[in-house]
């Protein structure tokens, strides 16, 4: 075990006995007796452990599940909290992010994913500046829809392959071009997954605390509403920042093409059953997109309030079992789906519920009237500079989980915060993309880390005014 991961093993108990055992505010707050203060041990416990990767997510994920209950952090006894904390891990967006997580791998195991990235890449062109920015566009496209990991282990091989034919074609190696092509992978990947609800577990921790929390349902276009446009701006400055580090042996020559064409045909044409993964995938979107008008004619017609968040749940989960007997959906493409991510997305629920249940949200409010004090601009910039800063070097799920509960519960500052957690670009350990790249032998740390740096410093700063300029237009 790294130092890191031991230094996280130890301080992780270390804090849970120092706010449980040892006399603090938490344990003198009317009406809660020690609640707050087993639920902030806990919680501390289990942020330690997800920001240093001392124990597997999903074990630390399931803490929550018997802790609580034994110590009666929800009040009521053991069977209430029983009650109350694995109701979290049934949360109607674990079921959505499953069921879009199925989708995804299917169209992983069918290469249609494949097949939409070679096809946009063909359509936006083959000379080397274009090049970057198709290999830009297909990535993001891609990781809106499936994880970022996959994503990016999936477009790696394809930007390989066009660096190796350009190298082919100039007689030379482009160090600077192809750090620019890998790099491409591992930001567009990342940066995907934050234009909608099931492109990052991130975006689903954050709309399944607010439905929690905040008693608000987001939906699927209102979320794309406050995610894709900060992908559509930040794409530029990705290509602009990589452009500007791979011209200086960029190769003249538009070889790149013949390899996505020779890739293209390599595919053959769409088999029957990537036809009907494709129909699936595009039925689902639909069913997502105009979830509101669809919900508004069911709602009269049913015994019960059909609620968004479990609309869209039965939407994923219906597509992945269509796909399941149609021979769509086989066990090598469900063994792709990581349990892992779902039990994190149950342990950061019912994290957030123990939170809140124990009177410790009230706590945490009263101590962040200073910061509600600042003017709302200064909030946002402190926000999202803080949050770009963790996420470098803290896993996103882990980031925007301390945000959400520290934050004042204010949508377009949560909502920017959200998107700020998915913005790492400075180290290898940042996200599993950019370990994946740096994998390839392709890319010098320094150069990494110096272009990551200011991309960083850019997301934070395009994440201020958008978040000032654009979110209270679209969250109240």
């Amino acid at each position: 075990m790294s130092r890191t991961r031991v230094a996280g093993l130890v301080l992780g108990p270390l804090f849970f006995v120092a706010l449980t055992f040892l006399d603090n505010p938490l344990h003198h707050l009317a009406g809660f007796d020690r609640r707050p203060a087993l639920a902030a041990g806990i919680s501390l416990l289990m942020a330690t452990w997800w920001f240093t990767e001392a124990v597997a997510i999903e074990w630390t994920a399931m803490i929550p599940l018997v802790a609580f209950p034994l110590l009666n952090v929800f009040g009521g006894g053991v069977v209430n909290g029983v009650v109350k904390a694995g109701g979290e891990y049934t949360n109607a967006y674990i079921f959505l992010f499953l069921g879009g997580m199925a989708v995804g791998a299917a169209l992983e195991h069918w290469n249609l994913h494949r097949r939409i990235a070679l096809h946009l890449m063909m359509r936006i062109g083959a000379s080397p500046p274009r090049l970057l920015l198709g290999l830009l566009i297909a990535t993001a496209a891609i990781s809106l829809w499936i994880s970022n990991t996959a994503t990016a282990v999936m477009m790696l091989p394809i930007a390989l392959a066009v660096l190796g034919e350009l190298e082919a074609q100039s007689n030379r190696k482009l160090t600077a071009y192809g750090m620019s092509l890998m790099l491409a992978v591992a930001y567009a990947a990342n940066v995907g997954g934050i234009g909608t609800k099931i492109g990052t577990a991130t975006n689903s921790i954050f709309v399944g605390w607010l439905a929690k929390t905040q008693h608000y349902e987001m939906t699927f276009p209102r979320f794309v509403a406050v995610g894709f446009p900060f992908v559509v701006l930040f794409i530029p400055v990705l290509w602009l920042a990589l452009w500007r580090l791979g011209r200086s042996d960029a190769p003249k020559t538009d070889a790149g093409r013949e390899v996505l064409r020779n890739q293209l045909e390599a595919l053959g044409p769409m088999s029957a059953k990537e036809r009907l993964v494709a129909r699936v995938f595009f039925t689902a979107a639909m069913l997502w997109i105009f979830g509101d008008p669809i919900r508004g004619l069911l709602t009269p017609r049913l015994p019960f309030e059909l609620a968004n968040r479990h609309y869209e749940a039965v939407v994923a989960v219906t597509a992945a079992l269509v796909l399941l007997p149609l021979g769509c959906l086989p066990l090598a493409a469900i063994r792709r789906i990581p349990i892992s991510a779902l039990m994190l997305l149950g342990g950061s629920f019912a994290m957030a519920a123990g939170i809140e249940g124990s009177g410790l949200s009230a706590w945490l409010g009263q101590q962040l009237e200073p910061v509600r004090a600042q003017p709302a601009l200064v909030q946002l910039a402190i926000a999202s500079f803080s949050t770009v800063a963790l996420s470098a070097v803290a896993s996103n799920t882990a980031t925007v989980n301390l945000m959400l509960n520290l934050l004042p519960a204010n949508l377009p500052l949560l909502s920017a915060v959200t998107i700020g957690s998915s913005c790492d670009f400075a180290l290898p350990a940042g996200t599993p993309p950019n370990a994946i790249v740096f994998g390839s032998g392709r890319v010098h740390l320094p150069t990494m880390m110096r272009t990551g740096f200011w991309l960083d410093v850019a997301a934070a700063s395009l994440l201020v005014a958008y978040g000032w300029l654009y979110l209270p237009l679209i969250v109240p």
